[in-house]
């Protein structure tokens, strides 16, 4: 199948038309016309369906080498892993069936039986269609949909997933983006120069902050003195920054929190290996109207939770009336690291289920039941800027449990993606089921969340502590899954499980006098 390619009208891409060569000054989507300027500087406008049905219009290749809007080549057939091959065909061929009917895509390479009834265009709409074949694939078995699909479950939002990356990319767009080959790289990087760029990183963090054009200075000459005897051609500028990039990451960090950053790095991001390395902390307003357990009056209160990077874990959570403070945090951090304990309502499935330690152990460990939620010491701790987290004794507390602080950039969300991510699963997982649910917005609210409320502060801290353990820590991660294993059926639980068998696990419980050290110190 031999696609055609996009056509780039960005200001700045050029055109092709009838062998003359235009710039895109601007465009107009919601006229439906694009201003083109020539070499000369002679002005036109013409419409998309103009360029769309004009048989000698193609993108210029000259803008396209001198890196005008450059991105990766978009991928191809070729581009696939053979073994991967089939799946994405399976996955093209389903497409088509609730399309069209055929899954072949063409009523004239039709199978026999086909269409079937269920699948019939004349006598189905597409969104039966879609659930039709959303329940067909939902009734195989995981091993099975995974060997047939490379998924275990397929829904109804994962087909239309698919279809809306067929229809940009076409059959391509079907497979998993790690069945693609890995990039080519930039073969202008010799190991000469990539010494050179690695030794430049490494003085740069303990320097001040330099421009890129200081680094490009700094590469060039680590090269001529290190390599005198040699004739090793450096890159240029551009080549040089957009490695750097790809490398080491935006650099939008100031140079004290880089620094503070020396943990595993790839492409920018920190590699975490074992649970523990790195929990995040976050507090947000509970999108749940909640009854205050003296007068009974409808309040907010602030969740704050503790999140494992590694397994997604929650490991602890927080609810307070008024904003958190300090104390509040410390005491998240001291419940990171203790066993929860069982509670008379929680079933003997929701006891620790962890096959590397029996909960036999833990038990006489901790004097009572553990409920099955890892427990852990904390390596680096991972927050906001928030005046909570920033407090002087909240840092002394992490330096006390021996943790390292790493702040996330200013304006960079991404540094703590997965704990925004966690809010947003649990609003829509439990909270949107809870009587008083306010919504995301003002504008999306309720006549009267207020007098929808009737959980107490208590009794929704019940809710959400069985719900984290017996929901939240047996969710399948999906796409979210470890990188030694990315076609993997994991759920936090079994992370954690797994990392017994690769990390060990060290059973040390915090003793009762460690509370007072998480309290503030006043001297008289």
């Amino acid at each position: 199948m031999i696609e055609a390619a996009a056509l780039d009208l960005s200001p700045g891409a050029g055109v092709v038309l009838d062998d003359v060569e235009w710039l895109v000054e601007r465009q107009e989507p919601h006229l439906g016309r694009v201003h083109l300027v020539g070499v000369d500087g002679e002005r036109q406008q013409v419409s998309f369906r103009f360029l769309v049905n004009h048989p000698q219009c193609r993108p210029s290749s000259r803008t396209a080498a001198e890196g005008a809007n450059r991105v990766r080549q978009p991928s191809s057939w070729c581009d696939v892993k053979p073994e991967k091959r089939p799946l994405m065909e399976q996955r093209f061929a389903h497409l088509m069936e609730v399309n069209c009917g055929f899954r072949s895509g063409v009523p004239y390479r039709s199978e026999p039986g086909e269409p079937r009834p269920e699948y019939d265009p004349d006598r189905t709409t597409l969104t039966e269609r879609r659930e039709a074949k959303a329940a067909e694939l939902s009734a195989l078995r995981p091993e099975e949909a995974k060997l047939l699909l490379g998924v275990a479950h397929v829904g109804a939002r994962t087909l239309e997933r698919w279809e809306r990356r067929r229809r940009r990319y076409g059959i391509v767009g079907c497979a998993d983006h790690r069945w693609l080959r890995e990039s080519g790289g930039h073969p202008s990087i010799s190991e000469e120069v990539r010494e050179a760029i690695f030794a430049v990183r490494q003085e740069t963090l303990h320097r001040s902050r330099v421009s890129g054009r200081t680094r490009e200075n700094m590469i060039q000459r680590y090269v001529r003195e290190t390599f005198e005897d040699e004739e090793i051609e450096v890159p240029g500028y551009h080549t040089l920054l957009r490695v750097w990039k790809e490398w080491f990451g935006p650099g939008g960090a100031r140079q004290k929190y880089e620094r503070s950053a020396e943990l595993p790095a790839k492409n920018g991001h920190v590699l975490v290996t074992r649970p523990g390395q790195v929990v995040a902390l976050d507090t947000t307003v509970l999108p749940v109207k909640v009854r205050e357990n003296v007068f009974g009056d409808p309040v907010d209160v602030h969740l704050t939770l503790a999140l494992d990077v590694y397994t997604h874990s929650i490991c602890a959570f927080r609810l307070t009336l008024v904003s958190d403070s300090s104390v509040d945090v410390a005491m998240v951090l001291r419940d990171v690291m203790l066993p929860l304990p069982m509670r008379k309502e929680w079933d003997e499935d929701m006891e620790w289920p962890y096959p590397g330690l029996p909960a036999a152990v833990v038990a006489e460990f901790a004097g009572h039941k553990v409920a099955g939620l890892p427990f852990l010491k904390p390596e680096t701790i991972t927050s906001d800027h928030g005046s909570v987290y920033r407090n002087h004794h909240l840092v002394d507390v992490q330096e006390a449990m021996g943790c390292r602080i790493l702040p996330a950039r200013v304006l960079r969300p991404q540094d703590k993606s997965l704990v925004e991510r966690v809010f947003g699963s649990i609003r829509s997982l439990l909270f949107e089921k809870l009587r008083g649910y306010k919504g995301v917005d003002v504008a999306d609210r309720g006549a009267d969340p207020e007098g929808d409320a009737v959980l107490t502060i208590a009794e929704m801290e019940h809710v959400i502590a069985t719900w984290v353990v017996k929901v939240w820590q047996n969710r399948s991660l999906g796409k979210f899954a470890p990188s030694w294993d990315p076609g993997g059926d994991h759920s936090p639980n079994s992370l954690f499980a797994a990392s017994f068998a690769q990390e060990g696990f060290d059973l040390d419980i915090p003793s009762p006098e460690s509370y007072y050290r998480h309290l503030p110190a006043h001297h008289v």
